[in-house]
């Protein structure tokens, strides 16, 4: 699949597989950053994306960087709607107890695309029952 991607600012990187069987493909800071303790900074990409009708693009964290360094996105999966065509941001949040620098060209975050489906939600009196019916969390196990 080919996914058209305009860079909006000098300095900006093409997404990047890492590997030949990578899911995820490397977004990288277009632009140096500093993230306080306990706090969320928008961290440019300086691209837009053009994803094929159909698919979506989600933006999840970088296991180093979320295991290391204390950074993931703030909303755990960002969304990138095909129609979207502004530039990608990844709003970064510091989960640790001190600051944490970003340096522009740096890998923040990785680029999932995958494809969706469109629901047409129609209102009903009733549900078809099953086993687990209404149990809600943890009524699947023990826990």
């Amino acid at each position: 699949m080919k996914v058209n991607v305009k860079r909006l600012r000098e300095g900006a990187r093409l997404p990047v597989y890492g590997t030949a069987f990578a899911a995820g493909a490397d977004l990288y800071a277009c632009e140096e950053a500093e993230i306080g303790a306990g706090e969320t900074a928008f961290i440019p990409t300086g691209i837009a994306v053009e994803l094929p009708a159909g698919t979506v693009g989600l933006v999840y964290a970088r296991s180093g960087m979320a295991c290391k360094r204390d950074l993931a996105p703030a909303n755990k999966v960002g969304v990138i709607d095909c129609d979207y065509r502004g530039e990608v941001m990844v709003a970064l949040h510091n989960h640790g107890k001190e600051a944490r620098r970003i340096q522009a060209g740096e890998r923040i975050a990785q680029l999932v695309i995958a494809p969706y489906y469109t629901a047409e939600f129609c209102e009903a009196d009733t549900l078809s029952d099953t086993v687990r019916g209404a149990g809600g969390f943890g009524s699947t196990g023990n826990a």
